[in-house]
């Protein structure tokens, strides 16, 4: 498939300011998309500095919880009034609270929960409308490949992530005849920093099982995303793409 243009595109990178949001952010930019990235206020002044590499003409960044359905909705509404339209929504926002089962606070559980599986369907939600009635959407969300695994001491996010992937099947499923196509990226071990605060020993077992004994590149993941945003990829929803050195086939 010979990628088209992204010119004219506009684009929702949720959690954009770094990681693998950053580098997706960058990825559609450089092909011509305008992306609106969002973080909390946390992320503004990485937020910011990412905008300013890529462009003000290209990025900007919008302060917004994705666990928050008001904040969706009004996120949603202030990039149309700001860029015009909205063609492709990323849900790359993610969080963990590790703990064993026995030790995983309900509320460590809710966080999770809110942020990994409520935010995709909340911005989904929020956008869907508008992409309907263009006739034309991509969404990707991110999932992992802890999602097909499992993980001591990660429950809450395996939960988080394995409901993406019938969120998405669902909606793939009743979006296809609309023109909008919504698929997930599942990453293995990646060099972010959720990675990076992984305990050492932790990560070094984790690698073992890498058949490519690395760690993925945030543009490792970003390639794969550009791919499915593409206007030609129309006939690829609902699934799945692992992208994890072979840790999970």
């Amino acid at each position: 498939m010979n990628n088209s243009t992204l010119d004219g595109r506009v684009a929702i990178v949720t959690g954009g300011a770094r990681g693998i949001g950053a580098a997706i952010a960058r990825t559609l930019a450089a092909d011509g998309a305008r992306v609106a990235i969002t973080g909390l206020g946390g992320d503004a002044a990485a937020g910011a500095k990412l905008a300013g590499e890529i462009g003000a003409d290209r990025c900007r960044f919008y302060e917004s919880d994705v666990g928050d359905f008001d904040g969706c909705t009004g996120l949603v509404g202030s990039v149309l009034r700001d860029l015009d339209h909205l063609d492709i929504l990323v849900n790359n926002a993610g969080i963990t609270r590790d703990h064993t089962v026995r030790k995983l606070t309900v509320q460590d559980w809710l966080d999770v929960i809110k942020t990994n599986l409520n935010g995709p369907f909340f911005m989904i939600k929020a956008v869907l409308d508008h992409m309907i009635e263009r006739g034309y959407g991509r969404i990707v969300s991110m999932s992992s490949v802890i999602a097909h695994t499992g993980n001591v001491g990660q429950a809450n996010y395996a939960a988080s992530k394995a409901g993406l992937l019938g969120l998405t099947k669902s909606v793939a499923l009743e979006t296809a005849s609309r023109g909008i196509t919504a698929n997930c990226v599942a990453p293995g071990f990646i060099d972010t920093d959720m990675v990076a605060a992984m305990p050492a020993a932790a990560k070094e077992a984790s690698l073992a099982h890498v058949p490519e004994h690395r760690l993925g590149k945030p543009d490792e993941i970003a390639r794969v995303v550009r791919f499915l945003v593409d206007e030609n990829a129309s006939f690829i929803t609902g699934t799945v793409v692992n992208v994890n050195g072979g840790l999970y086939m």
